[in-house]
Parts: C-alpha cells; structure tokens; sequence
C-alpha cells in the first residue's frame, strides 16, 4: 500500500503523529507527502490519499477531492471537521473517515478493513501506544502528553475530538521519544497538552505537582538544552494556576511566558460559554504567575454574537489593567466552529471601535493574534 498524506501548515502536527503510527507500526507501507495536488499526482493510483483538516479548508479541499477521486484515487479524510461532518465528507468524495482518535484506526484500514466512518471517539487510544513524532521519517513535532478535557465550552472542539476523558502519555514514555530526538539533535523540548499544568491529573484540572516536577526532572537529567512548558504550543486554565506549579517550572524551563486561556473580562460572557471560572480566577492566575517571575500571556475571544457593549467594556478594562501589570495578550475573534454548541450562532464579528482598541494595543507591542483573519474565517464558516 502506498499512502500520501497531504501536509499542510495547519495540520502538520496531525500528519506527522498519523505517519509515525503508520512508519512505526507499519513499515511495509510506502509513505509519501505532499504540499500541493501537484505532488500528489507525482504518485500514481492505485494510492491513498490522506487529508486532516479544519472547516475553513473546505473550499480548496472540496476542488482537491473532485480532482482526484477522477484520477482513481482512494481518499480518506480526518481532523476536526471529519469528526463534525463524517457523513457531508462522503458526500463530497472521500471513501473513508475517521473521527476522533485515528492512529490506531487508520492502522486496521491498512491491514484490509473498510468501513465508511472508522469511529475513534468511542474506542479512546492510549498515548503510550503510539510515537508523537515520526522518528522514521525524521520528522519531529512538540511531544503530546494529554489528549482530551472535562470541560464544556461552548466554541471549542477539543473535548468532541479528543475526548472529555483526559488521558496522559506516561513519564517513560516521554523520556523515551526525548531520547530518540536528542540521538537526532533535537535538544528543545515542547509539550502539546490542553492544559499543560493538568499533566498527570485524574480530574484534567487540579494539578499533579510531583507528577509535572518528575517529568521536568527526567528530561533535565537528558541534558535538554532547553524545556518549555505551560506555553506554546500549549496553554494553560486559569484555575489550575498555583504556587507549587510555579515554584516547580521556576527550576526547569526556559520559558519566561505562561500562556493562559482567559476569553474574555465579562463573567456573564465566561457564562455563556461555559468557561467554568471567573474573572477573579483570571486575576488570581495572572497575580501568581508575576509573582513568580514569569509573564502571562492571556488569550481573549472577541466578538461573540451575543456580546453587548457592557461585555466588551468590562474585556477592554481587564485587558488594559493586565497589560499595566505586565502581561500579554493574544486575540482571537469567535469561530462558529462544526460541533460546537455554538455552531449557529453567526459569524462572530468586532466592531471598528473595537478594532481601533485592539489595533492600539498591538502597535504598543501588548497585543498580537489572528483576529483580523479569523474575521474572514467566521464569515466563510458561517455560510457553510
């Protein structure tokens, strides 16, 4: 079998876990990448063509599986919005689709079996089973050590994906694939986590102090050049935020920012959407985290439908008070994304004044994100 997995700027990371899986586990497979259509028909059929994408890829996604399905070949498709809408990619060409967890389903559609939908939200993986990189291929991306939340917000497609049962990939078992990137000169370890501080914790919230401080320790003890952890490509809830975490990242990382998920500075907004803390969990987060050194960088959601003006004073006053203490902030506008509870909402939008705001603070070097892009985006979602 030949298997070309179509790689993108947004889904590298999927690709490159789903390919380790394969190279790993599979290795007669013939495994090809391709940036464009154009290298994908360097391959000839018959071959499987393997796509993970988000919801605002559906229009390039769309002429790509048309052309190809043409051609002979076999499509498969996966990601976020696979997991949303299985039964609309059918209807748009692909053969297969996996939903929720893939690594280990995609590895039964190698060894023969096929099915329309391959379902991975019921069947959950064990992380320890599978490599976060692909070793194989040299191809080498932040190591996942927590895949799921037990949360419930209502914009956000994590826990559809990846499960509200967090799960952990052992301290051996990061130390492990650690050991295989240093043998190939990767010397900097990141985490991929959907809360980085919730690592070893059997409730994805309260935070496992020895178990966090053990993996740092252990991945010390390599010679790591540097450790980040509780920042990119990871963020942090702002209840899991304590003393002891801090103290503990204070003698490992080299990160000086914690990035935490905050929202927005409306605790009737945190409501709505089910954030599940509050405007004082935020401050009491951000105060801890200059206690101990670090600069908190806090992700806010703008232009949420039913956002009033009251909201979005209340945001911009928090936003201003944070930034006089130091911190950073990153901006988003609202995606009504498939799956989510919010899904119908509309296009989340940000006024000019707001705009003018945001602009302000970004040109003073305080603010920074893709809210003027994700405008766009919600616009395309909403009318699909």
């Amino acid at each position: 079998m030949r298997i070309i997995f179509r790689i993108t700027r947004q889904n590298r990371y999927s690709v490159v876990a789903l390919s380790g899986a394969v190279a790993t586990k599979k290795p007669h497979v013939k495994i090809h990448y391709a940036e464009s259509i154009d290298e994908v028909t360097l391959v000839s059929p018959p071959a499987v063509v393997a796509y993970s994408f988000m919801s605002f890829d559906l229009p390039w996604i769309e002429h790509e599986v048309k052309t190809l399905s043409k051609m002979g070949y076999t499509l498969i498709a996966g990601g976020a919005h696979a997991t949303a809408r299985p039964e609309e990619c059918l209807s748009l060409g692909f053969n297969h689709v996996f939903i929720g967890d893939g690594e280990e389903n995609i590895l039964r559609f190698i060894d023969g079996e096929r099915l329309r939908v391959f379902d991975g939200l019921e069947k959950r993986v064990n992380l320890d089973d599978y490599p976060p990189f692909n070793p194989v291929h040299n191809m080498y991306m932040p190591i996942e050590i927590s895949r799921g939340c037990p949360f419930n917000c209502s914009y956000c497609e994590t826990p559809l994906i990846a499960g509200k049962k967090v799960r952990h990939r052992s301290i051996d078992s990061v130390v492990y694939y650690a050991k295989i990137g240093l043998k190939n000169g990767k010397r900097v370890a990141r985490f991929i986590s959907p809360n980085a501080f919730a690592y070893g914790s059997e409730n994805g919230i309260t935070p496992n102090v020895e178990f966090i401080e053990l993996l740092l320790f252990q991945l010390k003890k390599l010679n790591m050049r540097e450790i980040y952890f509780g920042t990119f490509p990871s963020d942090v809830r702002p209840e899991s935020v304590t003393q002891d975490v801090l103290k503990v990242l204070r003698k490992y990382v080299k990160n000086r920012h914690i990035t935490i998920g905050a929202q927005s500075g409306s605790n009737a907004i945190l409501r709505k959407i089910k954030r599940g803390h509050t405007v004082e969990t935020i401050n009491q987060a951000v105060e801890v985290i200059l206690e101990n050194g670090f600069i908190p960088v806090l992700d806010f959601i703008f232009g949420f439908p039913f956002e009033t003006d009251e909201d979005i004073e209340r945001t911009l006053f928090l936003i201003n008070r944070l930034v006089k203490q130091g911190a950073k902030i990153h901006a988003h506008t609202f995606m009504p994304l498939p799956g989510t509870e919010l899904e119908n909402a509309g296009a989340g939008d940000v006024s000019k004044d707001l705009r003018r705001a945001l602009s302000r603070l970004a040109s003073t070097g305080h603010l920074n994100g893709f809210w003027e892009k994700q405008r766009l985006l919600a616009k395309q979602l909403a009318k699909h």
